[in-house]
């Protein structure tokens, strides 16, 4: 997903020319603000964010693997969702933060190259958890006399496998080819963190063909999970307005309307970013499209399932409760 920016606007030129990345050591990344009054303040709301989504996150992880009737596919998978999120946005706001705090902008090269591949990887994760989700309200609603065998505790660990190592294989081949392209047109990322696009926009200008590939696979996957969610969602609201009383049907909703918002709240902040038409862009916009889904949407996910499920509202409450308790 995140090499659909470049496949659409193509490499331009930075200021500081260079023969090729050998000759890099360090990246320079984007300052958030040009005051130190508005650095200071980006590093406050950057620590705020970072340590809710760390209690949220940690609480819902605490929750589902303390609360034994929480054992089941829909809470296992919001585990792993919670922990691509705390990955996420571990990887991006520590350095963030470090360079409003002490006025500096500069990542080492093996730095950049580490934050773009977990960033890759966490991401992709998540969007493959995202469509297993949904794979798992499908059967739930639509099938559930076949739930248990579907969705066994073995079938679920072997998706949940396949979602981290086919983001790790995807993150790696990304990230080798991407840092292999010389870099031709300087040093300077038009980002907060180091990302695909902006690194290509730094490569010779013939080099970036050998991304192709892999966009093509990026472009195919991608579609393919999104027509997978649509498809699964319009059959499990056609089952779930069949359902007779009122009860079964708001429960049915309850269990899929927090997936669905985080789906696409996940995929619109991503697509307007690195899908928009190149005439409304601009670095403001551009900034604050990159901190909705790299800061605020991890934040908001925990938040979003937690309002509306009765299970893990009431699994919180028992685990804080027990920790004030032993206080």
């Amino acid at each position: 997903m995140i090499s659909f920016y470049f496949f659409f606007t193509g490499p331009h030129a930075k200021t500081q020319q260079m023969s090729n990345s050998s000759s890099i050591r360090h990246f320079l990344l984007l300052a958030l603000a040009d005051t130190r009054q508005l650095q200071l303040l980006h590093f406050c709301l950057f620590l705020g964010i970072s340590l809710a989504t760390l209690l949220a996150n940690g609480l819902i992880i605490s929750a589902v693997a303390c609360g034994h009737h929480l054992h089941t596919p829909m809470f296992f998978f919001l585990l792993n969702l919670a922990l691509t999120d705390l990955g996420s946005i571990c990887t991006t706001v520590p350095k963030a933060m470090h360079n409003s705090l002490w006025h500096t902008n500069i990542i080492s090269y093996s730095a950049c190259a580490a934050q773009v591949f977990l960033l890759v990887f966490f991401i992709g994760t998540e969007f493959s958890l995202l469509t297993i989700m949904c794979y798992d309200r499908y059967v739930s609603i639509c099938k559930p006399l076949h739930y248990g065998t579907l969705l066994g505790s073995r079938a679920c660990a072997h998706m949940a496998a396949a979602a981290w190592a086919s983001a790790f294989l995807y993150s790696l081949l990304h990230t080798a080819n991407t840092f292999s392209l010389p870099l031709c047109h300087g040093n300077a990322l038009g980002q907060f963190f180091c990302e695909i696009p902006q690194i290509l926009k730094l490569s010779c200008s013939h080099s970036y063909f050998k991304e192709l590939g892999l966009i093509a696979v990026s472009v195919c996957l991608v579609f393919g999970c999104f027509v997978f969610i649509v498809f699964s969602y319009v059959q499990i609201f056609r089952a779930v307005l069949r359902i007779p009383s009122e009860q079964g049907r708001h429960k049915a909703f309850s269990t899929c309307l927090p997936h669905l918002a985080v789906v696409s709240l996940f995929l619109s902040t991503a697509f307007f970013a690195y899908l928009k038409p190149p005439s409304i862009s601009s670095p403001s916009l551009d900034l604050a499209l990159s901190v909705l889904y790299s800061v605020v949407s991890p934040a908001l996910n925990p938040l979003i399932y937690s309002l509306r499920n009765q299970e893990l509202k009431a699994a919180l409450w028992t685990l804080m409760t027990a920790w004030f308790q032993k206080q």
